[in-house]
């Protein structure tokens, strides 16, 4: 090619970035939730020989007239709002149901914050752009596996040539020293994905492993996670909640009426709370779970009370704090089952408060229905996971450091 040739695709080149920039610049000024799936690369696909993929439409809402009795029902899909394109029924555990996440958005926003706007300087000046190699996932200590699907996903999109193979699936245990992955071609841009892949994996795969540990041990009660997510990555956290073996609480604000401390104070108690959302639902033919949150006894025979004298849209109730840790690190749990047994099954009931890797078993055998835990993605400790090409030199630097 020309140096002239070169010299003008590199100026297209240039204008591009910097009209994807402003875009960028611009819908953060004015609030717009920007899709930079749409401004960098197409649609990528994951290696053929293991995932299928089909169109699937990605918000579907369908909205009775003003007037109508009918409710308003509202599907969701994790997959982009605006070009669906991938569909994750071929996954071994899909992830939960957004109706505006753009899963592919973050991936190559992941990308592009790692690469700036020159690229990795340091492979382009040590690796041939022609080399190829083999690079293996080494679990460096015990827990879950999770993000397998999404490390897919992001070799694909730095580059679909790229083969990846897997020994272990997304909720599988791996033991330190194994391993479970490799990744075949351009070394190059294996190298480039690296970091970010094992970011998500690493962070994905602590929450998953705190997950089980805790859902093991909350038996008979369903472990949940809570809005306490990383920003940016709802989805990405709550997914590895259900592959640790743990339910999804709400997605956001939208998808489920949750009556909290604020909003009773603000409404002025909890029945006048209650009140105003069952006639919000029906004003608007809305139909979704309601949940309440109870911090005392009275609180708790205030909400039965409302609901035995009214027809309510009441599905939850929430025993917040009614876990009361004591000086010997044990905890307290003769309120939370008072609520309990005041409730009798007439609603599902949720434990939130107190609840740790030490508590969650004793709070299981209270009768709630589900133990709610910020602590499964605000504080969750990553699992080391490693990424390398020369796997004999890593496995003898890390058996030096306790590590492999």
């Amino acid at each position: 090619m020309k140096r002239s040739s070169i010299s003008q695709t590199w100026k297209r080149r240039i204008t591009e970035i910097q009209e994807e920039k402003e875009c960028l610049k611009l819908c953060w000024n004015m609030g717009i939730s920007c899709r930079q799936g749409h401004l960098l690369r197409p649609t990528f696909h994951i290696r053929e020989s293991t995932t299928a993929f089909a169109i699937t439409p990605a918000l579907s809402l369908s909205l009775p007239p003003s007037n109508s009795k009918v409710r308003k029902v509202v599907k969701m899909s994790a997959t982009e709002v605006t070009s669906p394109q991938i569909s994750f029924e071929s996954f071994a555990i899909k992830p939960p149901e957004h109706p505006t996440y753009d899963l592919k958005g973050i991936i190559k926003l992941a990308l592009a914050e790692d690469a700036g706007d020159r690229g990795d300087v340091t492979c382009m000046a040590t690796i041939p752009l022609d080399m190829e190699v083999e690079a293996y996932f080494l679990a460096k200590e015990d827990g879950i596996i999770a993000g397998i699907a999404l490390a897919e996903m992001i070799f694909h999109e730095v580059d679909p040539s790229l083969k990846v193979e897997w020994c272990k699936n997304d909720g599988d245990f791996v033991h330190k020293g194994l391993q479970f992955g490799k990744v075949h071609g351009r070394a190059h841009n294996i190298v480039v994905a690296e970091r970010v892949v094992l970011n998500f994996m690493q962070r994905m795969s602590g929450i998953a492993t705190l997950t089980k540990a805790m859902a093991n041990a909350a038996y008979p009660a369903y472990m949940l996670e809570t809005r306490k997510t990383a920003p940016g990555l709802r989805l990405v956290d709550k997914w590895a909640v259900l592959i640790g073996g743990g339910r999804n609480h709400r997605m956001g604000l939208f998808d489920m009426v949750m009556i909290k401390d604020n909003h009773i104070s603000a409404a002025g108690g909890v029945m006048d709370a209650l009140k105003a959302v069952d006639l919000y639902l029906e004003q608007n033919n809305l139909q979704m779970e309601v949940e309440v949150e109870t911090r005392t006894l009275e609180e708790v025979k205030e909400v039965l009370h409302y609901s035995s004298q009214t027809k309510t849209s009441l599905t939850r109730i929430m025993l917040d704090n009614m876990v009361v840790p004591l000086p010997n690190g044990d905890v307290d749990i003769s309120m939370l089952k008072e609520a309990v047994q005041l409730v009798n099954g007439r609603y599902e009931t949720e434990a939130s408060g107190n609840v740790t890797l030490d508590t969650v078993h004793k709070i299981g055998q209270s009768g709630v229905t589900y133990i709610s835990s910020g602590s499964l993605t605000h504080s969750v400790k990553a699992l080391d996971i490693s990424l390398k090409i020369d796997t004999e030199l890593a496995l003898r630097v890390g058996r030096r450091t306790g590590r492999a």
